[in-house]
């Protein structure tokens, strides 16, 4: 009887016992890898294979949303920031377009969104920006959907500048990413620069 009661607990006990396949599984592989950006954290296994991969996806938002989404969206703004930070300046260094609007006289890059509102150009501005948006929301979710597009990918390249080779196509993305990076970044303080000073650029005291 009491060899019959041992016996049914041990057979208990291993019902729970992890199972040894001899097999490890994606995630501790993955966790076993480190991030080269951040190497005290593991890699992000959902970033490998894209364009300037160093594993930088601390809050791991790749687990959360799908990577061509989240390339798409990092692309996007990048050029939009590099398109902004030039223009911010170029205001700023006084830059006009003809024939200049007197509402617009002595605005700065800081000071003309306000103005602007008021005189009604930042809601035409609005209303194009949309539809652009609307018009690109197709393809991006044709590329969700498994349409083969690359994040980004609009077919607009009138001066032929991306390589046909594979390996020269990806210097030239990885160029793109690098700047538009950078630009969100100068974007961000060269506005918070231009608002705490109150002058022009260079935007010092």
């Amino acid at each position: 009887m009491k060899l019959a009661v041992l016996a049914s607990i041990v057979g208990c006990a291993t019902a729970f016992a992890p199972a040894n396949s001899g097999v490890r599984s994606s995630t501790s592989l993955s966790a076993a890898e480190k991030s080269q950006a951040l190497p005290f954290l593991p890699k992000p296994a959902n970033l490998e294979g894209y364009v300037g991969d160093v594993g930088f996806d601390p809050l791991l938002i790749s687990d959360y949303f799908p990577m061509d989404y989240l390339r798409e969206a990092e692309i996007k703004h990048g050029r939009i920031c590099m398109l902004a930070w030039t223009g911010f300046i170029a205001v700023d260094m006084g830059a006009k377009i003809y024939p200049f609007p007197a509402a617009y006289e002595g605005l700065t890059s800081a000071t003309a969104h306000d103005a602007l509102v008021t005189q009604g150009a930042m809601g035409q501005l609005l209303l194009f920006i949309g539809l652009a948006e609307m018009l690109s929301w197709l393809a991006i979710a044709g590329m969700l959907q498994g349409s083969g597009r690359e994040p980004g990918d609009f077919g607009l390249d009138p001066l032929k500048m991306l390589p046909k080779d594979k390996e020269g196509a990806d210097k030239l993305k990885l160029q793109e990413l690098k700047n538009g990076r950078l630009a969100m970044l100068a974007f961000s303080g060269v506005v918070t620069q231009s608002v705490l000073t109150g002058n022009g650029f260079p935007y010092t005291f």
